[in-house]
């Protein structure tokens, strides 16, 4: 064998060696991912003081209640579109909401000035398994972890808006 054929064979078991190990190291995570928008069915949110969350949002039925700045229940029927769920599941992957604790939950329920501390329910609903997350806004736990909760928290309600502005539109 000549010098340039065995830096060939070289190079070609040691990059050949190395495929297959990320092929078998990394398959089960993108073979069994079990929260793929390719199974999504539903999301569900809701928000409000701990004994009465009556802000809601079901993307299966499209009931959106929630309560205005006159403290008023109102009631429509708010649709999202794939676009919109797609971009709320990417928010989700990229947050690490599969990997957030089910309840992240405070022993104090009123602020510093005295109000109710708001309580959000998030659920993503898909074929094989469902994701639920219990969050308390004065949750003391870990900076990212609540800074990762509020951003979803954040993205859902952007995300709601413009359904709700954009529906509006084509109503007038």
């Amino acid at each position: 064998m000549t010098d340039q054929k065995k830096k060939i064979f070289l190079f070609t078991i040691i990059i050949g060696s190395f495929t297959v190990y990320s092929l078998i190291y990394y398959s089960h995570v993108f073979k069994d991912a079990p929260y793929n928008f390719k199974e999504f069915k539903s999301f569900v949110f809701r928000y409000g003081a701990k004994d009465s969350m009556v802000n809601y949002f079901n993307s299966t039925t499209g009931e959106h209640d929630y309560l205005n700045k006159k403290d008023s229940l109102i009631k429509s029927h708010l649709v999202l579109t794939t676009a919109d769920l797609d971009s709320l599941h990417k928010a989700a992957r990229s947050l690490g909401f599969w990997d957030f604790p089910n309840y992240e939950l405070s022993a104090d329920t009123t602020s510093d000035e005295g109000k109710h501390v708001p309580r959000y329910s998030i659920e993503f609903n898909y074929k094989r398994k469902v994701k639920h997350v219990l969050f308390d806004a004065s949750f003391k736990g870990p900076d990212k972890l609540v800074d990762a909760n509020k951003g979803m928290i954040k993205k859902i309600m952007d995300i709601l808006s413009n359904a709700e502005e954009r529906q509006n539109k084509l109503h007038k």
